[in-house]
């Protein structure tokens, strides 16, 4: 269901595990869905904030993904739940695609399970990277 090698910042980690055991594991998604988030927090590889590799797609991202089967790019941002807004292309994390592409980088294709089966999506670019353009030169 997701790549190989995800990478994660160690801050998302806990915030996103904390998320979880929150009210929101009630009330949001199918349980399932909860377990994958979880089961992909703790296999990530963790690094520093520094440590974020350019390419990889973390909490407050914007990233451009290549939809094959529509022949399309869309470019989202990976949000927290409580700043979700699909028509302004804010995407929650607790989200099947936001969870896909968490920890991904550019190149890997993610996929995710929908009723009809498999939709697969590749990582096009990362146009933004809160770790990348938060640093201090």
């Amino acid at each position: 269901m997701f790549p190989p090698n995800i990478t994660i910042n160690k801050a998302d980690q806990l915030r996103l595990l904390e998320l979880l055991a929150t009210e929101y594991k009630k009330v949001a998604g199918c349980k399932q869905h909860f377990i994958d988030l979880q089961n992909e927090l703790r296999r990530a590889k963790l690094v520093e904030l520094g440590q974020v590799p350019r390419d990889c797609v973390t909490m407050n991202s914007i990233v451009r993904l290549w939809d094959n089967e529509n022949k399309e790019s869309q470019t989202y941002t990976l949000v927290y739940p409580e700043y979700e807004d699909i028509k302004a292309s804010r995407l929650s994390i607790l989200s099947p695609i936001g969870t896909a592409i968490l920890g991904s980088r550019v190149g890997d294709i993610v996929s995710w399970q929908v009723p009809i089966g498999q939709r697969h999506i590749k990582i096009e670019e990362v146009l933004y990277q809160p770790e990348r353009e938060d640093k201090v030169a």
